[in-house]
């Protein structure tokens, strides 16, 4: 199942409530304010933040 790009406009980081970018492989919602990558299961994004992955310095001046 793929991701409903459409969810990006009603969903939000559940840390500072702020924006979420779609990463380049469809895999994982980015936070870049507070550095951290919530993982997309079977189209549904897993918005806990202990299961979240922290992003390198690097990751999120990619994701620009």
């Amino acid at each position: 199942m793929a991701f409903d790009n459409k969810l990006l406009d009603v969903i939000a980081c559940p840390v500072c409530k702020g924006k979420l970018v779609l990463n380049s492989d469809r895999t994982e919602l980015l936070c870049r304010f507070d550095r951290l990558a919530f993982t997309i299961d079977e189209g549904i994004p897993v918005l806990i933040e202990a299961k979240a992955r922290s992003l390198s310095l690097e990751e999120v001046e990619a994701s620009r």
